[in-house]
């Protein structure tokens, strides 16, 4: 069964900004650049079936290239952080089309899911960090904001089933077109 999510990869130049910041946390365990994404949906391990259906209904998702920027940094896991994060700025055309991500997997027959959405781009898992270490890393990177960059595609990634994922295989991309292109 493959396991299944949907995302946003990160251009090449914000993953260079991103990678740039590594380092300085004792206990985090870093993502290798080209493993950097922003999930819209995590689909989970699933027939092989449904994975077709998933693709082929992935096709017929239609948004219009938009303009994104990551902002400031954060942490999952409240008082036992597990995660080191890039936030997205406020976007109502990646919400947009988050919610189609997820109308389409109810729509085949998947659970809604439960987690709110909070778009970001997972920089370090965490395993015992350093308190001190983690809080100023947090502080001095809490003012990062990426250069803007067009989303022109999602990608359907497949990982392996294993806690912390990775590594994220892309199975299919689709390009972001208007409605009117997809007539063309």
């Amino acid at each position: 069964m493959p396991r299944l999510f949907t995302g946003l990869d990160v251009p090449d130049d914000v993953a260079l900004d991103l990678q740039i910041m590594q380092g300085g946390v004792p206990g985090a365990r870093w993502m290798d650049p080209s493993q950097y994404h922003l999930t819209l949906r995590f689909i989970g391990d699933i027939d092989t079936g449904l994975a077709r259906e998933i693709a082929h209904g992935l096709d017929s998702i239609q948004v219009q290239p938009f303009l994104l920027t990551l902002k400031g940094v954060g942490l999952f896991g409240g008082n036992k952080p597990h995660s080191i994060y890039a936030g997205v700025e406020d976007n109502a055309e990646l919400k947009r089309l988050h919610d189609l991500h997820e109308r389409l997997c109810q729509i085949l027959g998947l659970p809604a899911e439960p987690r709110r959405f909070v778009p970001h781009v997972t920089l370090a898992r965490l395993k015992d960090p350093e308190p001190r270490a983690l809080q100023r890393w947090i502080e001095v990177h809490s003012l990062y904001r990426s250069a803007t960059f067009k989303v022109k595609r999602f990608v359907l990634f497949s990982s392996r089933p294993l806690k912390g994922g990775g590594p994220y295989g892309i199975e299919e991309s689709y390009a972001l077109r208007s409605p009117m292109e997809a007539y063309v």
